[in-house]
């Protein structure tokens, strides 16, 4: 893995991203042959278009609390960032890169209280 690039500085892009309903921004994070697991809605995607059909709805109309910060933190193989989804429910989601700093995969998963 290249030390060129900021993992954890890649993901809060991210989580600005996701902010600021910027879905170019968000989808020219991801590798172009990224792939996104989503355990809380059973959804795989991959891929710049599958991407788009996931991530459009959720950016163009989210609860008030939606994409807040609980933790950040490195793991091995990339970054671990809990946050509040689109609905404002407690997700934890990992990534991991390509050597040129784009996110490569994405896994989320739903928080227990």
């Amino acid at each position: 893995m290249s030390d060129d690039f900021d993992q954890m500085a890649v993901v809060v892009d991210w989580l600005d991203a996701c902010r600021n309903q910027n879905l170019e921004m968000l989808l020219d994070l991801y590798a172009a042959d990224a792939s996104l697991d989503c355990s809380c809605e059973n959804v795989r995607s991959r891929g710049r278009c599958e991407l788009a059909a996931y991530w459009g709805p959720r950016l163009a109309s989210f609860a008030p609390t939606a994409f807040g910060l609980e933790e950040i933190k490195p793991v091995a193989g990339g970054v671990m960032l809990d946050y509040s989804n689109f609905q404002g429910k407690p997700v934890r989601i990992s990534f991991s890169f390509n050597n040129e700093g784009k996110i490569l995969q994405s896994h989320c998963e739903p928080v227990s209280d």
